[in-house]
Parts: C-alpha cells; structure tokens; sequence
C-alpha cells in the first residue's frame, strides 16, 4: 500500500467516523451519553485537520471542540433537572 492509498483510507475511515458519531450524537436520548458523542465527533474532526496537515487547527479543534465544549455542556446539564413545569 502506497502512501496516495493510505491517506484515502485514512479519509474514508475518519469520514465514515464523523458520519457515525454525528447519528449516534443525534439518536441519544441520555443527554450525558449523546455529548460524549460529540467530544468523540471533535476528536475524530482533530485527527481529520491533522490528516490534512493543519496541526495547529487540530490542536485547537482537540482542546476547545472535545474537552472545553464538553466539559461546558456536562456543567450545564448538571445544573439542569427532570422536573416538568404544571401550570
């Protein structure tokens, strides 16, 4: 396998991933369960930018797309409750 074959492979595979990841993120009923998804998405888009050769924007993707934009979501459904409104 030439180096041309494995970057397609490499292509196909991370699309295929962001495709997956994007249907499991959107299905997930747990909120938890589908915002893991989406730090899964972001890393697969990092390694994607990484592929590409743009280190710097992989870099960037990996630290704010999974861990800060995460980390922002799971705070925010902790300060949430299941409690319905009855008026």
């Amino acid at each position: 396998m030439n180096f041309e074959e494995l970057f397609w492979a490499l292509q196909v595979m991370a699309g295929l991933g962001l495709l997956i990841a994007a249907i499991v993120a959107v299905r997930f009923k747990n909120l938890v369960s589908a915002v893991i998804a989406m730090a899964v998405f972001s890393l697969i888009l990092s390694l994607e930018f990484y592929i590409l050769q743009a280190p710097d924007v992989a870099i960037a993707e990996a630290g704010v797309g999974a861990c800060l934009t995460t980390a922002m979501y799971l705070l925010a459904i902790k300060k949430t409750t299941d409690e319905e409104v009855i008026e």
